[in-house]
């Protein structure tokens, strides 16, 4: 069965025909926890896809914010993707190195600041790679272009909107973390948090949304089954959280899918809960 709104992704097969579209663009997103001990920026100056521009979570981001990558101003936005020529009017496509975490942030980031003509590469650079299809190392000179930022502040929550959400029940929180870490049984890649989860959050790990062979998201009934199976109602609005708001929006990747109601992502997410003094935690299932 099609996706509900299978606008916001595209095939290799799609990108490949499209590449010399004048109106599309195409991003690298990819995203590296420290533990990976990867260079997300290293890595795209010696391969990526024809045409692609980087785009840095790290540095597209609240510099003047403590916790990491968290969203920046519209003015910060739009200054940096006009000069990535991400602009009003094209199709961005964004694709990562390690499908489908940072593809997914930068999909959400560009819809957050009301730039809805973007999508996902289905299974990213490695699928894009067992394929043999172009590499390149050469630079990207991208043309300047305008771009308008309108957040939508419906895609997004903080600390206290979550803290009333947990309370009044009025949206799911959702914790994409490994189980292990939602329990408390294992410890966060970020040192000094405390380890748990947000009393009243549910559980469905972002990896349970992605098939393990193909790095691609599942198919939509697969998708609807592991929504439901994690307690998720249908028409009931979804805050997505995770360790630092990169994972959560491969939850609102597929939620968009299904065509359930649009996500929202706590920016903040662990990387704040774990680590404030007035935020309630508990652990176990």
């Amino acid at each position: 069965m099609a996706y509900a709104r299978p606008d916001a992704l595209v095939s290799t097969e799609w990108l490949a025909a499209h590449l010399e579209a004048p109106d599309v663009r195409v991003v690298d997103g990819s995203f590296y926890l420290p533990a990976q001990k990867r260079d997300a920026k290293a890595e795209y100056a010696a391969r990526h896809i024809p045409g692609a521009v980087f785009f840095d979570i790290e540095e597209i981001a609240d510099s003047d914010n403590p916790l990491p990558h968290m969203m920046p101003s519209p003015e910060k936005f739009s200054s940096r993707v006009r000069r990535l020529g991400l602009g009003d009017g094209v199709r961005i496509v964004v694709y990562d190195g390690n499908p489908m975490m940072g593809a997914c942030r930068v999909w959400w980031m560009f819809r957050a600041f009301g730039h809805k003509d973007v999508a996902v590469l289905d299974g990213g650079l490695p699928k894009w790679l067992r394929e043999g299809r172009p590499v390149t190392d050469e630079p990207t000179m991208p043309r300047e272009r305008h771009f308008t930022a309108r957040l939508d502040s419906t895609l997004i929550r903080d600390v206290e909107q979550v803290k009333r959400l947990l309370t009044n029940g009025a949206e799911h929180v959702i914790d994409v973390r490994a189980r292990p870490r939602f329990r408390g049984e294992a410890p966060e890649p970020r040192p000094g948090l405390r380890l748990g989860h947000m009393p009243g959050a549910l559980n469905l790990p972002y990896t349970d949304l992605i098939d393990p062979q193909t790095g691609t998201m599942l198919p939509q009934a697969a998708l609807k089954q592991r929504l439901s199976a994690a307690g998720i109602e249908p028409g009931k609005k979804v805050t997505a959280s995770c360790g630092s708001g990169v994972s959560a929006c491969v939850l609102a990747l597929g939620l968009y899918l299904t065509g359930a109601r649009e996500a929202a992502v706590y920016d903040g997410s662990w990387a704040e809960w774990g680590s404030r003094e007035d935020t309630p935690i508990v652990t176990g299932p």
